[in-house]
């Protein structure tokens, strides 16, 4: 049958299309036009941040925040193996060496209780990474940060606009990372953003984004011309993209309200399963404000979760499976990394499996999703 609920559809909201063709017919489609100026304004408003820099993805962002962490051959820098591979990859491409850790069994974040015994005297940095929407223990993680003098850089490419306690998330460690992919709550196709949260940091920031030159400070007058001053590339986003993003980042509050709309709907038309012990559904400490990025479910093994996929394929759903923990990777494996005992992140990966979930997914679309999960699992149990 043919899918008839995508895992993800990017929406219009807003102005998004209204202001791609003011960017056009305003004569500055590239990067650092009114429209990028705009976007991180309203950003570092509305999220209380010291500066924010859109980039070309969060792929970028993390690059940068490496090169600002000045990471190096012979550096380690802690961080989960259940993340996507920018994370790893930003830290390998300076010739570092990612240190894997355990993830929680709750919120499926990074472990903060393990990070301390994964510290060596080569540790340079630790990359937290927000799964889901929902944070990692920031508290704990900064305290043993500052107690061992380590950057911290949070990877929060499913966090926008999530908070732990009453911080947003990416502006609470050295640096973050945002995500504007396709498939994330405020999206622009592909786009991303670094937030510097050290103001020592700033001056570089600005510099590596502009392809290593002082560019910026030419632009506000700080500087007579500008030329070559550092490392750097072309992590500047297109102002294209920026003026559709600023269309998504204007209805924040009603996409995330929409999200937790349906993110509540899943939960409580598959609370029976839950109740019943069939199934997990996220878990959101009361501490934590969640962006409800995803709704995923765990079932009991990997089978159970390969065949609830084909389920819901033939019935025209898409739901799919989440990250193959790095450190059992290929790659992984030929950079001669010892393989770690990380239980948790094997189990879950494993297990895990993620419904569609977008602004435009109707109750009647949940509805579906949800029963068609009820019915898989009314035959399943038989076997």
């Amino acid at each position: 049958m043919a899918i008839h609920i995508p895992f993800n559809k990017p929406c219009i909201v807003g102005s998004e299309l209204i202001y791609v063709g003011q960017a056009v017919s305003g004569g500055h489609a590239s990067g650092d036009g009114p429209f990028t100026r705009r976007a991180q304004k309203l950003m570092e408003d509305r999220f209380d941040a010291r500066r924010i820099l859109l980039t070309t993805s969060c792929t970028a962002a993390l690059e940068m925040a490496a090169l600002l962490c000045k990471l190096g051959p012979g550096d380690e820098v802690i961080l989960p193996s259940f993340t996507f591979v920018s994370t790893a990859n930003a830290i390998v491409l300076r010739g570092a060496t990612p240190v894997f850790v355990d993830i929680r069994w709750d919120t499926l974040n990074i472990d903060e209780r393990l990070i301390e015994a994964a510290i060596t005297p080569r540790t340079r940095a630790i990359f937290p990474v927000h799964y889901a929407g929902v944070a990692c223990e920031m508290d704990e993680i900064m305290a043993i940060a500052r107690h061992h003098n380590l950057m911290v850089v949070e990877d929060a490419a499913q966090g926008v606009f999530a908070k732990y306690k009453d911080q947003w998330l990416g502006t609470i460690g050295h640096m973050g990372c945002y995500s504007f992919h396709e498939t994330k709550n405020f999206s622009c196709g592909e786009g991303g953003a670094l937030t510097v949260n050290d103001p020592d940091l700033e001056k570089r920031a600005e510099i590596l984004r502009e392809k290593g030159t002082n560019r910026s400070q030419f632009l506000r007058g700080q500087v007579d011309k500008y030329t070559w001053v550092d490392i750097g590339s072309s992590y500047i986003l297109s102002d294209m993209l920026a003026a559709f993003l600023h269309g998504q980042l204007e209805n924040m509050e009603k996409i995330t309200a929409r999200r937790g709309e349906i993110f509540n709907r899943y939960e409580s038309l598959l609370a029976p399963l839950v109740e019943s012990g069939r199934i997990r559904t996220p878990f959101i400490p009361e501490h934590c404000t969640s962006n409800h990025h995803m709704f995923y479910l765990l079932a009991a093994n990997q089978d159970e979760r390969e065949a609830l996929i084909a389920h819901l394929r033939k019935a025209g759903i898409l739901a799919v499976f989440h990250y193959v923990p790095l450190h059992s990777s290929p790659f992984a494996k030929s950079l001669g990394l010892s393989e770690p005992h990380l239980p948790v992140t094997d189990d879950t990966s494993s297990r895990l499996l993620r419904l569609p979930m977008y602004y435009d997914l109707s109750d009647r679309d949940v509805t579906e999703v949800a029963s068609s999960v009820l019915d898989f699992y009314k035959n399943w149990s038989s076997k």
